[in-house]
């Protein structure tokens, strides 16, 4: 199994190399681009090309104008400079626009594509991966390979081949000077290489900890109500600040770093220069020369310094983005455990129902040692419904749980209507199953959006039926805009009780055969209880209907009650066979039903 995203790996003497090669993922996503790829390498041909011609037109004038006093001469020079300055200005204009497209383009392939993959993981990589992470992976890491595909990629690559182009016309110009250029070249390189690697090892540090105040913010935030009945804003406020405050002391490292990496490389490659040059002006002195040479070389040194700086600079850039890009592809690297079979069996049509749990065995992968179910048998026959019941810690939840095939028994197996439900599609096996949960997920949209939830393609009638079957169709006529108001994030303008009516019309709507009820009605008061349970026993009717429920008069109506207790089956039979055979359901009913708030 792979490691959760926010594990650490221990130190790689391969690291280095590796995240480098991690770059070689964006690939895929570039490939697509083809044209912007093509059009951006042949701009950056024509706009370097230019710049290199621009030195030869100040030696021409130089040496042909000036010596010459020769007014016709000089307008021919700057003439010829003002047309290379034009090309270069199209060709950097229409260089900048197709790689800053590539770029955006590139990027929100990558999102898509990997909101795509990790939406597709299982429950259980949700369980050990916060939510924040998650998010500083779609926004900042992305953000970070953008900046290099969009900028990084094509500073680079113009200041290699300005680098080259002007290191050649150096030696064309004057291999005396061009030698003596180069006899530095390996103190300005091994700055970069030594600096490089610890740059990198900062870059991947200052993601992770940005990550980490992602996660908190996230986990406050969507918390707000509890952290304010606490009165937890300052001590909530200071965990952040800390947290954000070490990834600032990270990015300072990075950026000292990398300051003195540009300091070194300034130092050294100019005082080269200014070695060459004050060579060259003894020889200039001396008559062996030209002044417009040494104008000429003076002006390729300043081009091959500059695309060495560039080159310097846009390293970090490189080195952050292989780190983004090596968390990006830990998230890729994630493979759900629940999967479609291989040849996938088709539902039965239609499907009667039929669900039996037969030597169930089960523990959740982040508790190994603790059991949820074990030893579970149930034979659930068509139209069924049935009530799990018993103390917080059961199992009821993991049996839905396994039959919605979140996780696969590691022991016995489940069927529907006789075959496995490992043989099913999963979009088939869930698709059969409408689910009414106790947290109920509403989404920032409108009412109507939010019971389409179940049926995506459903009428505006056919959701206005749903939410009247469900007893949501008069508060939510009340609203400001009826059906079309939006609801804001996680339902905030919603009571707890309006929340679980708009999932009981996602259910009703779906119309399933299979229905799942998780303290269906916990979140309701006594009256508007009363009128959703006539709803949910017109939703159950020709369904299989299983039904978690503490309060226990919730329950009464079902065709049989299982009572669960440590993830075993210890009594089941309709509510007064229990009562009269004892145990813990008639101690849970006594508890209930004797023990009334006070008036």
């Amino acid at each position: 199994m792979t490691s959760a995203p926010g594990d650490r790996p221990p130190p790689d003497a391969h690291a280095p190399a590796r995240r480098l090669g991690s770059l070689r993922r964006l690939w895929p996503f570039v490939q697509p681009q083809r044209r912007l790829l093509v059009g951006w390498l042949v701009f950056l041909a024509l706009s370097s090309a230019a710049t290199l011609v621009l030195p030869t037109t100040v030696r021409r004038m130089i040496d042909h104008g000036f010596r010459n006093s020769s007014a016709a001469a000089i307008n021919a020079s700057f003439l010829g400079l003002f047309a290379v300055a034009l090309v270069l200005a199209f060709a950097s204009a229409a260089r900048f626009y197709c790689i800053s497209l590539l770029g955006e383009r590139t990027l929100a392939a990558l999102r898509a594509r990997l909101y795509e993959h990790v939406i597709g993981l299982d429950v259980s990589f949700f369980e050990r991966t916060r939510v924040g992470e998650l998010i500083s992976r779609l926004g900042t890491d992305t953000e970070v390979v953008q900046a290099l595909v969009g900028s990084g990629i094509s500073v680079a690559l113009r200041s290699a081949v300005m680098l080259v182009g002007a290191t050649v016309m150096m030696v064309w110009t004057s291999p005396r000077l061009a030698g003596l250029t180069a006899l530095v070249i390996p103190a300005v390189v091994l700055p970069i290489l030594v600096f490089g690697r610890r740059v990198q090892k900062l870059s991947r540090a200052s993601q992770d900890r940005l990550a980490d105040a992602a996660a908190i913010a996230n986990e406050t935030l969507n918390a707000a109500t509890a952290v304010k009945a606490y009165a937890r804003e300052p001590i909530e406020s200071a965990r952040y600040a800390q947290a954000i405050m070490r990834a600032l002391a990270t990015a300072r490292q990075r950026i000292a770093t990398r300051a003195v990496l540009t300091a070194v490389v300034i130092t050294l490659f100019f005082g080269a220069i200014a070695l060459v040059l004050w060579a060259g002006a003894r020889d200039v002195l001396a008559g062996t020369l030209d002044a417009g040479v040494l104008a000429q070389f003076v002006v390729y040194a300043i081009l091959s310094a500059g695309s060495l700086m560039g080159l310097s600079e846009v390293w970090g850039d490189v080195l952050r983005a292989a780190g983004a890009m090596e968390r990006i592809g830990e998230l890729f690297g994630e493979r759900p455990s629940i999967t479609d079979p291989p040849a996938p069996v088709p539902l039965p049509r239609p499907l009667r129902g039929e669900v039996v749990f037969a030597q169930v065995g089960f523990h959740y992968p982040t508790r190994p040692e603790a059991p949820a179910v074990h030893d579970f048998d149930l034979a659930i026959r068509p139209g069924e419904t049935v009530a799990l019941v018993g103390p917080s810690g059961a199992g009821k939840s993991t049996v839905l749980a396994l039959l919605l095939r979140f996780y696969d028994p590691q022991r016995g197996h489940i069927t529907l209507d006789g075959i496995d439900l490992r043989r099913f599609a999963l979009r088939d096996l869930r698709g059969a199953i409408a689910l009414v949960p106790q947290d109920v997920a509403i989404f920032a949209g409108s009412v109507a959006d939010n019971i389409r939830f179940g049926r995506q393609e459903a009428s505006d009638e056919a959701v206005r039926e749903a939410a009247r079957a469900a007893e949501a169709h008069e508060f939510i006529e009340a609203l400001p805009q009826g059906y079309a108001t939006e609801l804001g994030e996680r339902g905030v303008r919603l009571s707890g009780g309006q929340r679980q009516r708009i999932a009981i019309a996602r259910a009703i709507l779906r119309d399933a055969p299979i229905l799942l009820l998780d303290e269906a009605t916990s979140a309701l008061d006594a009256q508007s209880e009363a009128a959703i349970q006539q709803a949910l026993a017109r939703l159950e009717t020709g369904r299989t209907t299983l039904v978690i429920a503490h309060r226990l008069a919730t329950v009464q109506r079902a065709d049989r009650i299982v009572v669960m207790d440590g993830g075993r089956i210890v009594a089941q039979g309709t509510h007064a066979s229990l009562l009269a055979e004892g145990g813990l359901y008639a101690e849970l009913a006594r508890l209930q039903f004797t023990a009334q708030p006070a008036a």
